[in-house]
Protein backbone atom coordinates (compact mmCIF):
# COMPACT_ATOMS: atom_id res chain seq x y z
CA UNK A 1 0.00 0.00 0.00
CA UNK A 2 1.88 3.20 -1.01
CA UNK A 3 0.14 6.63 0.73
CA UNK A 4 0.52 9.64 -0.82
CA UNK A 5 -0.28 13.24 0.30
CA UNK A 6 -1.31 15.35 -2.10
CA UNK A 7 -3.39 19.15 -1.92
CA UNK A 8 -7.45 17.76 -1.42
CA UNK A 9 -10.09 18.65 -3.78
CA UNK A 10 -14.00 19.04 -3.37
CA UNK A 11 -14.40 15.54 -4.44
CA UNK A 12 -12.65 14.44 -0.96
CA UNK A 13 -15.09 16.40 1.14
CA UNK A 14 -17.28 13.41 2.33
CA UNK A 15 -13.92 11.38 3.42
CA UNK A 16 -12.58 14.36 4.94
CA UNK A 17 -15.29 14.90 7.01
CA UNK A 18 -16.10 11.54 7.75
CA UNK A 19 -12.87 11.71 9.03
CA UNK A 20 -12.84 14.97 10.97
CA UNK A 21 -16.17 13.76 12.54
CA UNK A 22 -14.62 11.06 13.80
CA UNK A 23 -11.77 12.74 15.69
CA UNK A 24 -14.44 15.13 17.16
CA UNK A 25 -16.46 12.72 18.29
CA UNK A 26 -13.59 10.93 20.02
CA UNK A 27 -13.35 13.92 22.73
CA UNK A 28 -9.57 13.28 23.43
CA UNK A 29 -7.68 15.76 20.42
CA UNK A 30 -9.44 18.56 19.04
CA UNK A 31 -11.07 21.38 20.55
CA UNK A 32 -13.88 21.58 17.84
CA UNK A 33 -16.81 20.25 19.54
CA UNK A 34 -19.71 20.88 16.39
CA UNK A 35 -19.61 18.16 13.41
CA UNK A 36 -19.17 19.09 10.21
CA UNK A 37 -21.25 18.47 7.69
CA UNK A 38 -21.55 19.02 3.49
CA UNK A 39 -22.20 22.54 3.44
CA UNK A 40 -20.04 23.57 6.93
CA UNK A 41 -17.21 21.06 6.19
CA UNK A 42 -16.61 22.76 2.59
CA UNK A 43 -16.44 25.85 4.23
CA UNK A 44 -14.44 24.82 6.94
CA UNK A 45 -11.66 23.01 5.17
CA UNK A 46 -11.98 25.87 2.19
CA UNK A 47 -10.98 28.62 4.32
CA UNK A 48 -7.88 26.88 5.46
CA UNK A 49 -4.55 28.29 3.92
CA UNK A 50 -3.92 24.98 2.76
CA UNK A 51 -5.91 21.32 2.83
CA UNK A 52 -3.93 17.75 2.35
CA UNK A 53 -4.95 14.56 2.29
CA UNK A 54 -3.36 10.78 2.63
CA UNK A 55 -4.65 8.60 -0.42
CA UNK A 56 -3.73 5.47 -1.29
CA UNK A 57 -2.31 5.87 -4.85
CA UNK A 58 -4.37 3.03 -6.03
CA UNK A 59 -7.88 2.57 -4.65
CA UNK A 60 -7.43 6.40 -4.29
CA UNK A 61 -8.75 5.82 -0.62
CA UNK A 62 -8.12 8.83 2.01
CA UNK A 63 -6.77 7.76 5.13
CA UNK A 64 -6.34 11.08 6.92
CA UNK A 65 -5.66 15.20 6.18
CA UNK A 66 -4.33 18.20 7.76
CA UNK A 67 -5.31 21.72 8.23
CA UNK A 68 -2.78 24.61 7.93
CA UNK A 69 -3.70 28.43 8.16
CA UNK A 70 -1.85 31.23 10.19
CA UNK A 71 -1.96 30.72 14.02
CA UNK A 72 -2.92 34.68 14.32
CA UNK A 73 -2.72 37.92 11.94
CA UNK A 74 -0.47 40.52 11.27
CA UNK A 75 2.70 41.12 13.12
CA UNK A 76 2.49 37.25 13.81
CA UNK A 77 0.84 36.05 11.03
CA UNK A 78 3.95 34.46 9.83
CA UNK A 79 3.52 31.10 12.63
CA UNK A 80 1.60 28.78 11.27
CA UNK A 81 -1.10 26.08 13.14
CA UNK A 82 -1.41 22.94 11.59
CA UNK A 83 -4.31 19.64 13.22
CA UNK A 84 -4.46 16.44 11.62
CA UNK A 85 -7.02 13.77 11.50
CA UNK A 86 -6.41 9.71 10.53
CA UNK A 87 -9.12 7.24 10.55
CA UNK A 88 -9.06 4.73 13.46
CA UNK A 89 -9.02 2.30 10.96
CA UNK A 90 -5.22 3.07 9.69
CA UNK A 91 -3.37 4.57 12.41
CA UNK A 92 -0.15 3.07 13.08
CA UNK A 93 0.62 2.96 9.84
CA UNK A 94 2.68 6.12 9.82
CA UNK A 95 0.31 8.74 8.40
CA UNK A 96 0.45 10.76 10.84
CA UNK A 97 3.85 11.38 9.97
CA UNK A 98 3.49 11.86 5.94
CA UNK A 99 0.98 14.52 7.24
CA UNK A 100 3.09 16.33 9.29
CA UNK A 101 5.70 16.37 6.73
CA UNK A 102 4.16 17.77 4.28
CA UNK A 103 2.52 20.76 6.29
CA UNK A 104 5.94 21.40 6.93
CA UNK A 105 7.01 21.27 3.70
CA UNK A 106 3.44 23.20 2.12
CA UNK A 107 4.21 25.87 5.22
CA UNK A 108 7.60 27.16 4.25
CA UNK A 109 5.89 27.25 0.95
CA UNK A 110 3.40 29.50 2.16
CA UNK A 111 5.41 31.79 3.59
CA UNK A 112 5.01 30.90 7.66
CA UNK A 113 8.53 30.57 9.32
CA UNK A 114 7.08 28.46 12.67
CA UNK A 115 4.38 26.27 12.59
CA UNK A 116 3.18 26.10 16.11
CA UNK A 117 0.78 23.13 18.18
CA UNK A 118 -1.24 25.12 20.57
CA UNK A 119 -3.19 22.50 22.23
CA UNK A 120 -1.49 18.90 22.02
CA UNK A 121 -3.25 17.06 24.60
CA UNK A 122 -0.36 15.75 27.26
CA UNK A 123 -1.89 12.20 27.08
CA UNK A 124 -1.47 11.64 23.39
CA UNK A 125 1.84 10.62 23.51
CA UNK A 126 1.83 9.24 19.93
CA UNK A 127 1.36 12.35 18.38
CA UNK A 128 3.65 14.02 20.88
CA UNK A 129 6.84 11.10 20.19
CA UNK A 130 6.32 12.01 16.44
CA UNK A 131 6.58 15.88 16.88
CA UNK A 132 9.47 15.65 19.08
CA UNK A 133 10.69 13.03 16.58
CA UNK A 134 10.34 15.42 13.62
CA UNK A 135 12.00 18.25 15.29
CA UNK A 136 9.44 19.92 17.30
CA UNK A 137 10.25 21.78 21.07
CA UNK A 138 7.74 21.58 23.64
CA UNK A 139 6.83 25.06 25.04
CA UNK A 140 5.37 23.90 28.18
CA UNK A 141 2.40 22.51 30.04
CA UNK A 142 -1.05 24.72 30.59
CA UNK A 143 -2.28 22.47 33.32
CA UNK A 144 -6.05 21.43 32.66
CA UNK A 145 -6.35 23.51 29.15
CA UNK A 146 -8.03 20.58 27.23
CA UNK A 147 -11.93 19.70 28.20
CA UNK A 148 -11.90 16.01 27.31
CA UNK A 149 -15.30 14.55 26.34
CA UNK A 150 -15.82 13.03 29.66
CA UNK A 151 -15.57 16.11 31.15
CA UNK A 152 -12.31 15.81 32.82
CA UNK A 153 -9.74 18.25 32.20
CA UNK A 154 -6.03 17.52 31.12
CA UNK A 155 -3.03 19.53 30.34
CA UNK A 156 -1.89 20.44 26.81
CA UNK A 157 1.30 20.82 25.88
CA UNK A 158 2.26 23.99 23.20
CA UNK A 159 4.67 22.81 20.65
CA UNK A 160 6.64 24.61 17.41
CA UNK A 161 9.48 24.52 15.24
CA UNK A 162 11.37 26.67 12.91
CA UNK A 163 10.78 26.52 9.12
Amino acid sequence: MEIKVRQYRPGDLPDMIRIWNEVVEEGIAFPQEERLDMATGAGFFGDQSCCGVAEESGSGKIFGLYILHPNNVGRCGHIGNASYAVSSESRGRHIGEKLVKDSLIQGKRIGFRVLQFNAVVATNRHARHLYERLGFTQLGVIPGGFRMKDGDYEDICPYYRLL
